[in-house]
């Protein structure tokens, strides 16, 4: 891939997490990349993530908790924006 479209990407990657977690830090980017690589493989390859699952339970419970993470950062960032606009 090109450096152009690496950097077009990581900027869209970069806003989504700030849309997604009112956080846009390098450290925010990353984890929403494992979050969505995750849950994309898990949706659409189910059998293969709970293989994993079973084989890295470490892991796995790191990938709960980062789930955890980005839904509760995302219900904040939804309540915070509620308040707002009353």
């Amino acid at each position: 891939m090109d450096s152009r479209f690496t950097t077009e990407f990581d900027a869209l990657v970069e806003k989504f997490a700030e849309l997604l977690t009112g956080d846009a830090s390098e450290e925010m980017t990353e984890k929403i990349k494992v979050w969505s690589i995750y849950n994309h493989i898990h949706k659409t390859m189910p059998a293969l993530a709970s293989h994993w699952n079973q084989n890295h339970p470490e892991a796995r419970a790191q990938i709960r908790a980062l789930y955890e993470e980005v839904r509760d950062l995302n219900q904040k960032l939804r309540e915070a924006n509620k308040k707002t606009e009353e």
